[in-house]
């Protein structure tokens, strides 16, 4: 870690950004080898009408976990779950943090991904439609001035 100077509290700027932390490669490792049902998602997240507009990103650090899909724009992660995931209470710990951040989280099967994939989506743009806008921040000069 970096010294502190001159009372800087600011955290991000203390942390030495030249190790990269294992979750930082991990999702960079994960993001290079998608499962199939990551992979179908993704295209119909990129190339769906709909959702254009939503900027989804993949394999998002958020906090200490690590979302499948998420807008952060709009506060929402989508979660692709197999087999293992199956009774997991750290799912169910891990999903009331993300929501307890905002969040609001939205878990499918693999299987469902691959074999539904019209009503994955449905589900999705529904979620979507019903999120509110985003403040739109002011144009260039029309913002309060500080004295």
């Amino acid at each position: 870690m970096a010294s502190r100077q001159n009372g800087d509290d600011r955290i991000w700027a203390v942390v030495d950004r030249t190790k990269s932390p294992p979750q930082r490669e991990f999702a960079r490792h994960m993001r290079a080898d998608p499962t199939d049902a990551e992979r179908k998602l993704w295209w119909h997240l990129r190339h769906r009408i709909e959702l254009r507009a939503t900027h989804f990103r993949r394999q998002v650090r958020i906090g200490p976990y690590i979302a499948d899909f998420a807008s952060h724009r709009l506060k929402l992660i989508i979660e692709l779950d197999g087999s293992q995931h199956a009774n997991r209470n750290s799912d169910v710990v891990r999903t009331q943090r993300l929501e307890a951040d905002g969040y609001r989280v939205l878990r499918f099967w693999n299987n469902d991904v691959l074999t539904n994939i019209d009503g994955v989506l449905e589900v999705i743009v529904s979620a979507v439609s019903l999120l509110p806008p985003p403040p739109t921040p002011p144009h260039k000069g029309e913002g309060r001035r500080r004295r």
